[in-house]
């Protein structure tokens, strides 16, 4: 049977429904795929793809979410990819959309993220697993609000993602509105991800600094570094997919967010 959708860049598709043959592009949404019960009809998936590792080690590799292997994802001859318009580049995902159906989340805030998680639970077949994942994140992040008011924490964050040059999660990402969403606020008013010297960090009096395990892999070492240059400020660690990755994980993300908030407290 085929069907129509629209994906979140307004693109139509039509597909074989339900979709038997899936590629995907992007970690959070592969992991979502398997959550939602799939299995055998996930064919092939990125090599950043890596949970759960089991199920990563047993599907073909499609290359990264930035470069990827086209030839190899015609072999697998998909009947759905599924992607992100952030994660991919244009070019690949433009070539892809040619030869198959091609349907592409665009995700800013929580809120798209349910959105994602309903639209691709009904692109696949799985809505009521889907809607209960919904459910558990609703409920979840509703309660973390609630403690960041009860527990007052207000403070200032600056969250960097790579360095060489320092970049930061700025306005209008994903990150920031999960910053917001459990008592933080962002020092960065730039949009997006924008480079910036530690010099000009200094004068931003951000309370926190939270390195991401990802896209750059922050150390201990690198905590160093930076408490030197801010002697003021307190620089930790943080788990990048807690922070970034929207699909099911943000069920893992709740109770890791209810810890951290505990850690907040007095720092």
């Amino acid at each position: 049977m085929q069907k129509s959708f629209t994906d979140q860049l307004g693109n139509e598709i039509s597909i074989n429904y339900p979709p038997k043959r899936i590629v995907s592009l992007v970690p959070s949404q592969t992991e979502l795929l398997f959550d939602l019960g799939l299995d055998a009809e996930v064919v092939g998936l990125t090599k950043f793809c890596i949970h759960p590792i089991e199920k990563f080690a047993a599907k073909a590799k499609v290359g990264g979410t930035k470069k990827l292997l086209i030839e190899k994802i015609r072999d697998l001859k998909p009947d759905l990819i599924i992607g992100n318009k952030e994660e991919n580049s244009k070019a690949d995902i433009e070539l892809l959309q040619q030869e198959f159906p091609v349907w592409m989340s665009d995700i800013y805030n929580l809120e798209d993220a349910m959105q994602t998680i309903t639209a691709i639970g009904t692109l696949v077949d799985r809505e009521p697993e889907a809607t209960y994942l919904n459910h558990l994140i609703n409920a979840g992040f509703r309660d973390l609000q609630t403690l960041a008011l009860e527990k007052a924490i207000d403070q200032s964050v600056a969250y960097v993602i790579w360095k060489d040059p320092y970049m930061l999660a700025g306005r209008d990402t994903f990150i920031n509105d999960i910053l917001q969403k459990i008592g933080l606020r962002n020092v960065v008013t730039e949009s997006r991800y924008p480079e910036i010297e530690l010099s000009q960090l200094k004068t931003r009096n951000c309370k926190l600094i939270f390195l991401s395990s990802e896209p750059y892999p922050f150390k201990e070492k690198h905590i160093k570094e930076l408490q030197l240059a801010l002697p003021n400020t307190n620089v930790m660690l943080v788990d990048g997919e807690m922070f970034s990755w929207y699909g099911s994980r943000l069920v893992k993300a709740v109770q890791y967010f209810f810890e951290f908030q505990n850690q907040l407290i007095g720092k």
